[in-house]
């Protein structure tokens, strides 16, 4: 197990987040993993061109949109009256 413990001094985070994967293909990915449905072969590609830290902000987006979806979707049910 290697790890900034053992001298690399992150070297491997700090390459990953220089690749060049454009943020929408990011997005894209994350979009399905939400679903939990991924090609192997598209998986892998994700894995080695990707940036990490487009990751963590398209699934922050993502769970952001998707409460804002459900915070509007129970306004709308309780102002019909249908859950009266």
């Amino acid at each position: 197990m290697s790890g900034p413990q053992d001298g690399d001094g992150g070297a491997g985070l700090r390459d990953a987040s220089r690749r060049k994967g454009s943020f929408t293909r990011t997005a894209r990915a994350v979009a399905w993993s939400f679903f939990g449905v991924r090609k192997s072969a598209d998986y892998e590609r994700d894995v080695s061109e990707i940036n990490p830290v487009h990751v963590v902000i398209a699934g922050i987006v993502g769970v952001l949109l998707f409460i804002g979806g459900l915070l509007l979707l129970v306004r709308w049910v309780i102002g019909s009256g249908v859950a009266a």
